[in-house]
C-alpha cells in the first residue's frame, strides 16, 4: 500500500511516539528523513540494548519504531546542519518532532518560526505533560499520573506498568490522526498545520469507560488484575490439565449457558447465584472455583475446539514463540538492513483497505 507516494516527512523526533508516525508514513510509501542529534551518537533507543544483545549492534528497540527512512545525525547546535534541515523543509509536507521545551527555538525548529517560514508545512509535535511543559515525561511516568498504573496489577499487588510503552503507542496513534486531519484540510486550503498531541492528554483520551465511573458515579477502580468489573467471567484465568492458561469473555448469558454445556456442568448454568451477569458479577469468585475444577479435568486443545465450536470466547495465554507461530502474526514482521544491522519489526499497519467496484 502506497497512499503516501510521493509524500516527504523530516522525522526530527526520537523515542518511541514521534519515530512510530515517521514509520508509518514510510510503510505507507512516503520518502522519511529522520535527522538525529550528533551529540547524543543519535537517538537514545539506539542504546536500549535487552541482555541479550550485542552493544555493538542497534538496539531492537530502535529497530522497532524506524522503518525505511533515510537516516542522517546532525549537529543541531551547528548551523549548516539546521540549514540542511530548512533545506529539506523547503520541500517537506510534514515534520515530526518532540524536542524538549525552548530546545526547538534554540534550533530554529519551533512551530511559530517553521510555521512562518514554510506554510506549506504539517508540524507534528509530541509533548510529554499538556501544562507542566519543562517537566520530563517518559512513559511509565504517564502512566503512573494519568491512573494506568494505579488500576493495573494483582487485587493485592502494586501498581503496574503495561509491558508495553503503551502512552507512546497511544499518543502516536493520536499525532497520526490529527496530521491525517491536517492533510485534509491542507487539500482544501493549501496551507499547513500545527498539530500538538502531548502524552499526558491522550492518555486520559484513552481512559474510556474507567474514566466514566468515576466521572458519573465517583467510583475509583481499583486494581483486579485481569477481571472487568461488569461482566463475569470476563478475565479469569484457569488452568487445564496439561498446565495451559485460559481466559474466559464470557459477555451474555447466552454465551454462558454455551460455556456451562461445553464443560458439562448443566447445573451451573440454572444456579441461582449464576443466572444472569449481575448476579455472577456479584459471585465470581464462587463461579471461579466451579469452573477451576473442570478445567483441572479437560485439555487446553479439547476445550478450545468445543469452546470455538459453540462460540465461547476464550484465548490462550501465549508467550512471544507461541504468538509468532500464529499466522496473523507472522505475515505482519518487516524486515530491513539498519547500518548494517539486520532488522525485524511489526507492521504498525494493521487495517486492510479495499475499493470499490
Amino acid at each position: 500500500m502506497e497512499f503516501f507516494k510521493g509524500l516527504k516527512v523530516v522525522d526530527c523526533s526520537s523515542v518511541l511516539a514521534g519515530p512510530q508516525v515517521g514509520t508509518f508514513f514510510s510503510e505507507l510509501g512516503a520518502h522519511v528523513l529522520k535527522f538525529e542529534n550528533a551529540k547524543t551518537n543519535g537517538d537514545v533507543t539506539r542504546t536500549w540494548h535487552t541482555p541479550m544483545e550485542s552493544k555493538e549492534k542497534i538496539s531492537s528497540y530502535y529497530s522497532s519504531i524506524n522503518y525505511n527512512k533515510e537516516i542522517y545525525l546532525v549537529d543541531l547546535s551547528n548551523e549548516d546542519d539546521i540549514a540542511r534541515i530548512h533545506l529539506e523543509l523547503e520541500t517537506a509536507d510534514i515534520m515530526i518532532s518532540n524536542f524538549k521545551e525552548g530546545d526547538s527555538k534554540k534550533f530554529q525548529l519551533d512551530a511559530e518560526f517553521l510555521s512562518e517560514k514554510f506554510p506549506q508545512l504539517i508540524q507534528g509535535i509530541i509533548r510529554g505533560f499538556e501544562f507542566e511543559r519543562d517537566r520530563l515525561a517518559y512513559d511509565v511516568v504517564l502512566q503512573a499520573e494519568t491512573g494506568f498504573m494505579y488500576m493495573n496489577g494483582a487485587a493485592d499487588g502494586l501498581p503496574t506498568k503495561m509491558p508495553v510503552a503503551l502512552i507512546d503507542v497511544l499518543a502516536a496513534h493520536q499525532l497520526k490522526e490529527g496530521i491525517l486531519c491536517a492533510l485534509i484540510q491542507k487539500e482544501k486550503t493549501g496551507k499547513g498545520a500545527c498539530v500538538e498531541v502531548s502524552l499526558e492528554k491522550a492518555a486520559l483520551a484513552s481512559l474510556a469507560n474507567q474514566a466514566s465511573y468515576f466521572l458519573m458515579n465517583g467510583h475509583i477502580p481499583q486494581r483486579m488484575g485481569s477481571l472487568h468489573p461488569n461482566i463475569a467471567p470476563y478475565g479469569e484465568l484457569f488452568q487445564t490439565q496439561d498446565e495451559k492458561w485460559i481466559v474466559l469473555a464470557v459477555g451474555s448469558d447466552e454465551q454462558f449457558r454455551k460455556l456451562c454445556a461445553v464443560l458439562n456442568i448443566p447445573n451451573t448454568k440454572n444456579d441461582i447465584r449464576f443466572t444472569s451477569n449481575t448476579v455472577r458479577v456479584k459471585n465470581r469468585t464462587a463461579l471461579q472455583e466451579i469452573l477451576q475444577n473442570e478445567f483441572n479435568n479437560i485439555h487446553s486443545l479439547a476445550f478450545e475446539t468445543e469452546a470455538q465450536a459453540n462460540g465461547v470466547p476464550y484465548g490462550r495465554v501465549r508467550n512471544m514463540e507461541e504468538v509468532f507461530e500464529r499466522k496473523a502474526a507472522s505475515t505482519g514482521v518487516l524486515k530491513e538492513i539498519i547500518e548494517g544491522n539486520e532488522t525485524q519489526r511489526m507492521a504498525s499497519i494493521a487495517f486492510h483497505i479495499r475499493g470499490n467496484d
